[in-house]
């Protein structure tokens, strides 16, 4: 049976996701986002990662490369545009995490012939082109 306490904690759990998903593009880190709920960061990083199963940072880089993944589908702006447009800060380390996740360059994945997503219901098309998260992705595409 789950307590009032452990309630309100997922309710300011659930306040964290919905700003970062809501704030991607904004600078964002762990110290900020736990203020905001009055909590320390040490507590909000474990928290969140027992209920989510990945860090806040984890989480906030996923949702900026699930972003840049679309505006890399559905636009023409250049790489770094759309790094400083999705909130990263810089180019280098957003190019290795959207590697990791996507298992290959953001100008590979443009590259690509047509998505097949473009086609796609939105729903089912953010959930086909998810990243993979921890190193899953093998080089040179999805498995």
């Amino acid at each position: 049976m789950t307590s009032g306490a452990d309630l309100t904690l997922l309710t300011l759990l659930r306040r964290v996701r919905d700003r970062m998903d809501r704030e991607h593009a904004q600078p964002l880190d762990v110290a900020a986002l736990a203020a905001g709920v009055h909590l320390s960061a040490g507590h909000l990083s474990r928290e969140f990662k027992k209920a989510y199963g990945e860090s806040p940072y984890s989480y906030l880089m996923t949702r900026r490369i699930e972003r840049a993944m679309t505006l890399l589908r559905t636009t023409d702006r250049s790489v770094t545009d759309i790094c400083f447009a999705v909130g990263c800060s810089s180019l280098g380390t957003f190019s290795t995490r959207f590697s990791e996740l996507v298992g290959m360059s953001p100008s590979a994945y443009r590259a690509q012939p047509e998505h097949a997503a473009a086609a796609l219901v939105p729903c089912v098309a953010r959930r086909v082109t998810r990243p993979v998260r921890n190193r899953e992705a093998t080089p040179g595409g999805r498995s």
